[in-house]
């Protein structure tokens, strides 16, 4: 009767346990090993880039627009897969927006590109979500639709990010062109115009670009600003 009863209980706990088992490594490895893979992946990516003779963004920035590009893809949030990386912590003399091919690894360009006026001069310190700013906002948006504005052939902007810009279509936040973004205005006035807030672009390029990654493609405005980088949930 007893080594019945014991026999019963053995019996029970291993049909049971592996189950319970099997859970905790899932969970365990969802929380330890998915961070270190989205590591690797990034370095993988970036070293393996074709610059196409372009400076490269630098590696914090990549890794953080990457990071972002993955879980934006995964929720369907953005469907191109085309990566526009801004860098708002480099000097406006300096062409510091990219477009990158992530099905090809393939930098297709890197150009200039402005920030808000009350952003800062030749660099940007300051950003808003604030309608009237005149700010930039940082983090990252989905394009949308191509339409002609004052600007010309304009392409509007949807923030994916609530608090930190999702404010963008309402701001009339949108990629433009614009007579200020050029090397002959860097020249003349030691700095690169600047805007109500939008990321315009050089005359030469925007219609060509926008063309290229509007409808759903991801970009991303970067600044190493710890109020945003501690609180964007698309950073964790």
């Amino acid at each position: 009767m007893i080594e019945n009863f014991f026999t019963s209980i053995f019996v029970l706990l291993f049909s049971f346990s592996p189950t319970l088992s099997n859970d905790v490594t899932l969970i365990e490895e969802s929380i330890t090993i998915a961070p270190d893979t989205e590591v690797v992946s990034a370095e993988s990516v970036y070293h393996n880039l074709k610059a196409n003779s372009f400076t490269l963004p630098e590696f914090t920035c990549f890794s953080n627009a990457f990071t972002g590009f993955k879980k934006l893809k995964e929720a369907g949030k953005v469907k191109k897969n085309l990566l526009t990386v801004i860098d708002f912590s480099k000097s406006s003399n300096t062409k510091r927006l990219w477009i990158i091919d992530m099905n090809t690894q393939t930098v297709l360009y890197n150009t200039y590109v402005a920030h808000g006026r009350k952003s800062g001069n030749e660099f940007a310190t300051s950003f808003s979500n604030v309608s009237n700013s005149n700010k930039s906002s940082l983090g990252f948006y989905a394009t949308g639709e191509l339409y002609v504005g004052k600007h010309g052939k304009s392409l509007r902007l949807d923030g994916l990010e609530r608090g930190i810009n999702n404010n963008a279509r309402a701001r009339a936040i949108v990629i433009h062109a614009a007579d200020y973004v050029s090397k002959d205005f860097i020249n003349q006035n030691k700095r690169l115009g600047r805007s109500l807030g939008c990321p315009a672009l050089p005359n030469h390029l925007n219609k060509e670009i926008i063309t290229l990654i509007a409808d759903k493609s991801c970009l991303f405005i970067y600044h190493p600003t710890k109020s945003y980088l501690n609180r964007s949930k698309l950073l964790v």
